[in-house]
């Protein structure tokens, strides 16, 4: 059952245009001219509810703008949506208790005050019950370990510290989808392992809806089977990142250790490469299975150890760029 439902989504900026230098500058003053940036153009798209999807794309692509549609802060031009029942720009108020929002760049977070107080605010500003806050300030603080961080001023924390109190802030009301706009960006290995383990484990757990926006493509591929690719304020791909990787990552990269020597062409062979201890090789595993050029090998040289790589999800969504030109 699909929770959020986009359809044909537009929207544009109208800015300045200005050149540089002082007589532009003064020409600007008196007669300004204009131009117009489509963010994001007839946008669609269906999520269901307790999915993860990840909404990837390069800078400038219209991602933030999309969320911020979702979220309610923005108007669209054109197109509706509706998430669980709601249009998010015409009914905020009841609307933004049924979802939380995480900006890594963005803190609600009171910078001089402990993030104790900010929560206290958030359970006035959203109505929560005593028992509820209780409830759910103490299961966050237990599976987020914030114990020690809760009555330490926010400026004081480092940027793992801070991100775990700005997941719990948006968690306090318990809302039912929950959009993260880049949420481990510069966070350390353990911290970024933390904040996956959890998001995981609130949709496991309570069925929460994640929309995740990130450049980092390690997070996509711990959390999110689905991938919504957006370039140049357009929908480019929309499904499976297995099938995604079933259609690109074809390159695979096998490393032999040998003390022999070998020379020969094979069809789905494109690259071989002698190295200090033996070979590198390049196939196509489209062309060339991957057992059946090992099982080739075997019979040619004596083989002390194999290496396979396959190709990186970074390297896949870089060859999506390349094929849609963004």
């Amino acid at each position: 059952m699909s929770i959020i439902e986009v359809n044909n989504i537009s929207k544009s900026f109208r800015i300045v245009k200005k050149e540089s230098g002082l007589k532009n500058s003064i020409k600007s003053f008196f007669k300004r001219e204009y131009k117009t940036i489509e963010a994001v153009k007839n946008i669609s798209f269906s999520i269901d509810e307790g999915e993860i999807v990840g909404y990837i794309g390069p800078n400038g692509a219209g991602k933030s703008t999309t969320i911020k549609i979702l979220s309610g802060i923005l108007t669209p031009n054109d197109g509706k949506c509706s998430i669980n029942g709601y249009t998010p720009w015409l009914d905020r108020k009841n609307y933004v208790k049924q979802i939380g929002v995480v900006f890594g760049q963005r803190s609600q977070l009171w910078w001089d005050i402990p993030a104790i107080d900010t929560f206290s605010l958030l359970k006035d500003i959203y109505s929560i019950g005593d028992e509820d806050y209780e409830r759910v300030l103490n299961e966050l603080t237990d599976k987020l370990n914030l114990s020690d961080i809760l009555t330490t001023p926010v400026r004081q924390l480092s940027l793992g510290q801070r991100m775990r109190l700005e997941i719990a802030a948006s968690l306090l009301h318990e809302p039912k989808i929950l959009f993260l706009d880049e949420p481990t960006i510069g966070l350390d290995a353990v911290s970024k392992q933390l904040v996956r383990d959890f998001i995981k484990n609130i949709n496991k757990e309570k069925k929460v809806t994640i929309i995740l926006t990130t450049h980092d493509m390690s997070d996509i591929e711990a959390l999110a089977k689905r991938i919504i690719l957006i370039g140049k304020g357009s929908v480019l791909y929309d499904g499976s990142l297995l099938k995604l990787k079933n259609k690109y990552a074809s390159k695979v990269n096998i490393t032999v250790t040998t003390k022999d020597k070998i020379r020969f062409k094979k069809k789905g062979l494109l690259e071989t490469t002698r190295i200090k201890d033996g070979y590198q090789f390049v196939i196509d595993s489209k062309e060339l299975n991957i057992s059946s050029f090992l099982n080739y090998l075997t019979q040619k040289i004596s083989i002390e150890d194999v290496t396979i790589e396959n190709e990186n999800t970074d390297e896949l969504i870089v060859k999506l760029y390349e094929e849609y030109n963004i």
